[in-house]
């Protein structure tokens, strides 16, 4: 097994995303298991006070350093090879998000290590680690086995549970003096998208239409649900790129974090860039006509229908019951 574990810490406008929390639970569980340090890696510019956050970790390595904000993912590789040699980790753990998109596999150029992405899970078997890698939208799970447990895993945001990485203890901090090589590339601003007329990371119940839906005229069903429960309608990214709904009411990797108490996909597949979005409300239905939709595997409740026939028959119940 490798001699230590190494979790990139994301971080953004000075809060640490729930992925790091993810891959501190998972990266606690394994190197307990191996008898294997777990360390953390935070990087960034003024990021330092963020380490008493990670007391899942045994020691922190703090890089804080002007020009640092937002870095590069070529920066962030050559940072993260610098402590895998001096600290010798040879398992790295980095989000797949749009944050740290592209560190994994600059990073696994630059040491030598295999590279495995979409990880959904880990597994140690007759001495070697087992990554369950999620491709092709959840429809085929892949066993990479990494022998020495030596290399780069991208995990899955919700993958695995936030509270696992979450500790009241305050860990050992060092604070790293690494050079940082010049990017050929840097950030300038974030363009903040324009408010919309609803925000859906606010609302207690969303009803959520995907490409099952089929046409825009159908989305009035949807908005007639929704009033009848009192929420609002969201959707897809399909549904978006057709403009059927506003961007603002994209739920997933590229649009909203959301966290209802109820949340209805309606013809929605399931994807793990939706899933993101959307995996931790309280309590999630689907309604699709593929039985192995990946999203029956997140929802409590699900029904295999067609949810053009289903949403008109349930908002009438609801309208029924509801007097």
């Amino acid at each position: 097994m490798a001699d230590g574990i190494l979790v990139l810490a994301e971080h953004l406008k000075g809060e640490l995303s729930e992925i790091t929390f993810e891959m501190l639970g998972a990266g606690r569980r394994l190197a307990d298991a191996l008898a294997a340090p777990l360390h953390v890696a935070l990087i960034g510019h003024g990021c330092a006070p963020l380490a008493a956050k990670l007391g899942a970790a045994d020691k922190v390595f703090v890089v804080d350093k002007p020009g640092l904000d937002v870095p590069p993912a070529s920066t962030v590789a050559a940072l993260l090879k610098g402590l895998m040699e001096q600290k010798q980790d040879g398992l790295v753990l980095v989000g797949w998000t749009n944050l740290a998109m592209g560190i994994g596999s600059v990073l696994s150029v630059r040491s030598d290590l295999p590279f495995v992405n979409f990880c959904r899970s880990f597994r140690v078997e007759r001495g070697a680690l087992v990554v369950t890698s999620q491709l092709f939208g959840g429809k085929i799970l892949a066993d990479v086995r990494l022998e020495g447990g030596r290399g780069i895993v991208g995990v899955s945001s919700g993958a695995f549970p936030a509270d696992a990485g979450k500790s009241d203890k305050v860990p050992a901090v060092e604070v790293v003096d690494l050079p940082v090589e010049a990017a050929k590339i840097a950030f300038q601003r974030f363009i903040e998208p324009e408010a919309g007329d609803v925000d859906i990371t606010k609302q207690d119940i969303l009803v959520a239409v995907g490409r099952g839906i089929q046409t825009q005229d159908n989305i009035g069903m949807a908005e007639e649900l929704a009033e009848v429960l009192g929420g609002a309608v969201c959707g897809s990214r399909p549904v978006i790129d057709q403009g059927w709904l506003t961007l603002s009411r994209q739920v997933g990797k590229s649009g909203m974090s959301v966290k209802p108490r109820l949340y209805l996909a309606l013809g929605i597949s399931g994807a793990p860039e939706h899933v993101e979005g959307m995996q931790n409300s309280q309590t999630i239905v689907a309604v699709n006509t593929d039985a192995n939709a990946p999203i029956f595997d997140v929802a409590q409740y699900g029904i295999c229908g067609d949810a053009l026939e289903i949403l008109p028959a349930l908002t009438e119940k609801i309208k029924a019951r509801k007097g």
